[in-house]
């Protein structure tokens, strides 16, 4: 038996876990959260949009199929630190480039197994997203608390500076591209850049910070706006260029963040959910087709249905099942919608990839204008 470092997880509220480390040797914090996916782990653990948490699996054995270098959503690991129930050392899979925990070690992932993930995702379903803090290098409880008291709330917080693009680059073949694309980068996933590119798009990706005027020089068919981290509402500047955008006339798209900075920018309100959607199979309503989907998600944040009943310049177009909040919302009279969830999925089903094929069309349709 291989001998293992003890390690220990301290929750906000003085709850306790002890269990033995995984990946790198340290200690971490962070907003504790849980994805209740069976597979996938590799893309979850590089979405930027996770920058920020610790992350519980609830699947069983994590690592068992090791990582593989085309299975990333960014540069590399983005969440804070992992939980698991049980961490495999070896992997099976004659494909994969090397172990999760050596993965995890070169990028610095602190995490923690052997917990009994079930108990703890129970206890944070009852109490809610709260602070947390991992360590196998500190064990002393009462100084792990102490340094618990340090960590920022994720209310408030801003996070996608950490994990967006600094500079502007481009994706895809300018010259035979039927499309040009304008994507902001929140912390984007390169699923949605892959996914508008095998749609005949060329997409320019634009810091955070960009303006209209750089945008609008680049003469775009369409704007995406990307997923990412933190809350949306301590994104003033970002609001405030969404709703510049939308003067532009363009069809526009959101994702995640995306669509909840361009809801903020038109009057409407996000709130902190209870402990957030996050996982591969969260069924969601088309309500203007009716058609269900099954969803990936990712997210802590939602839009409120108070802020929505006070606009009317906005129409409700998809729900999730399980708790009716908001998962979609779309202008009147505008081709411009966006949604909560990820339709780019990866990991993750492809039910709703017809929410990419909808925006090429209204590209299309104002070309053909």
């Amino acid at each position: 038996m291989v001998d293992k470092n003890p390690a220990v997880l301290v929750l906000e509220d003085g709850t306790v876990f002890k269990g033995y480390a995984c990946g790198k040797i340290g200690t971490t914090s962070g907003e504790i959260a849980f994805n209740t996916g069976m597979t996938g782990y590799q893309e979850v653990f590089t979405d930027p949009s996770y920058y920020g948490q610790i992350l519980i699996m609830t699947t069983s054995h994590i690592g068992n199929y090791g990582v593989h270098q085309e299975e990333v959503e960014s540069e590399g690991i983005k969440i804070a630190g992992l939980v698991t129930k049980k961490f495999s050392d070896i992997y099976s899979r004659t494909s994969g480039m090397s172990s999760l925990g050596d993965y995890m070690d070169e990028q610095g992932t602190v995490g923690i197994s052997d917990i009994d993930t079930r108990a703890l995702v129970r206890h944070i379903r009852s109490k809610g997203a709260m602070n947390a803090i991992i360590s196998s290098e500190i064990l002393d409880v009462d100084q792990l608390k102490n340094k618990l008291k340090e960590v920022p709330s994720m209310d408030g917080l801003e996070l996608s500076s950490f994990v967006a693009t600094k500079e502007q680059y481009e994706v895809g073949d300018a010259n035979n591209a039927t499309y040009k694309v304008a994507l902001i980068d929140f912390g984007v996933k390169k699923n949605i850049i892959r996914c508008l590119v095998e749609r005949g798009c060329f997409v320019r990706v634009y810091p955070m910070n960009a303006s209209v005027d750089e945008i609008k020089a680049f003469a775009p068919d369409g704007i995406m706006l990307s997923n990412g981290p933190g809350d949306p509402s301590a994104m003033k500047p970002q609001i405030e260029l969404v709703n510049q955008l939308l003067t532009l006339n363009l069809p526009v798209f959101g994702i995640c963040l995306g669509h909840q900075i361009f809801a903020l920018s038109q009057g409407l309100q996000t709130a902190k959910m209870h402990n957030g959607h996050r996982g591969l199979n969260h069924p969601i309503k088309n309500l203007l087709t009716g058609k269900g989907e099954i969803t990936s998600q990712n997210h802590g944040f939602v839009v409120t249905h108070e802020s929505l009943e006070k606009n009317s310049n906005i129409e409700l177009t998809h729900i999730h099942l399980n708790d009716n909040t908001i998962a979609g919302i779309r202008l009147k009279n505008r081709p411009v919608f966006t949604v909560q969830y990820h339709p780019e999925a990866s990991a993750g089903p492809h039910d709703s990839r017809y929410l990419f094929d909808d925006f090429i069309t209204n590209m299309k349709n104002l070309q053909s204008n």
